[in-house]
């Protein structure tokens, strides 16, 4: 069954990967709760397995997901993510579908309902407005729209801003309580502005601040931008 899932906009994702694990994952993730509370915004931490009980219980407004999981039930299947696993450790969510580690549209809409059995958000990864369509019949509670091209450091253009509102329409004309999340090539905090401007209610980051000389102040900026250019959006 679909369960809504609420997030206030604007909203931000930022995901570790492999960057980094433990004490400097917990001490970056605490770092985004308060930038919650200081900006009024959401924001999904997707934290490696062994950081989200860590991490949930010792923040407040961060949203935890996980990187991944799979729809095994309970029993066999060694080396498998338990939904139920995941949901015990703290975790409100996951992520489904990213270039790095991608599933058929059969298995998608088998994790998502999964998912959905023990009350897991799914932000959920399209490369298309064609792929975000597909992903959106399935009913995840977030369509993640990023190009892979982009993953890791691309450059974004004035015509990836004009399919913002293209890729919103299109999701909405699906289910209009979907959300929608466009990343990929956000390089620094101008990028978050102008993205946010051009209409998107949320977006994310995990290269351009994991390999920042400063994470934490490149994910300050990047959330600062993101509350002032929905700000200026939403009230001219």
């Amino acid at each position: 069954m679909f369960r809504p899932f609420k997030l206030k906009v604007p909203y931000f994702e930022i995901g570790p990967k492999l960057y980094m694990c433990g004490d400097e994952a917990r001490e970056l993730a605490l770092h985004a709760d308060e930038l919650c509370r200081t900006f009024d915004v959401d924001i999904i931490f997707t934290a490696q397995y062994t950081d989200i009980s860590r991490i949930a219980h010792d923040t407040t407004h961060l949203k935890v997901f996980a990187q991944h999981m799979d729809a095994n039930p309970a029993g066999r299947g060694v080396g498998a993510v338990l939904p139920e696993a995941l949901q015990q450790a703290g975790a409100v969510g996951v992520l489904l579908n990213h270039a790095e580690k991608p599933l058929s549209l059969s298995v998608l809409n088998e994790t998502i309902r999964r998912a959905d059995e023990v009350g897991l958000a799914t932000l959920v990864c399209a490369a298309t407005v064609e792929e975000s369509v597909a992903v959106a019949t399935l009913k995840p509670n977030i369509v993640l729209a990023e190009s892979p091209a982009l993953i890791g450091g691309g450059v974004r253009s004035e015509n990836d801003a004009l399919e913002v509102a293209r890729i919103n329409a299109a999701v909405h004309a699906v289910g209009k309580d979907l959300l929608v999340l466009h990343g990929a090539g956000i390089s620094d905090e101008h990028d978050v502005y102008q993205l946010i401007h051009s209409g998107a209610d949320g977006t994310g980051s995990t290269s351009a601040i994991m390999r920042a000389a400063d994470p934490k102040g490149m994910l300050s900026r990047m959330i600062e931008a993101m509350s002032r250019a929905y700000r200026e959006r939403t009230t001219r």
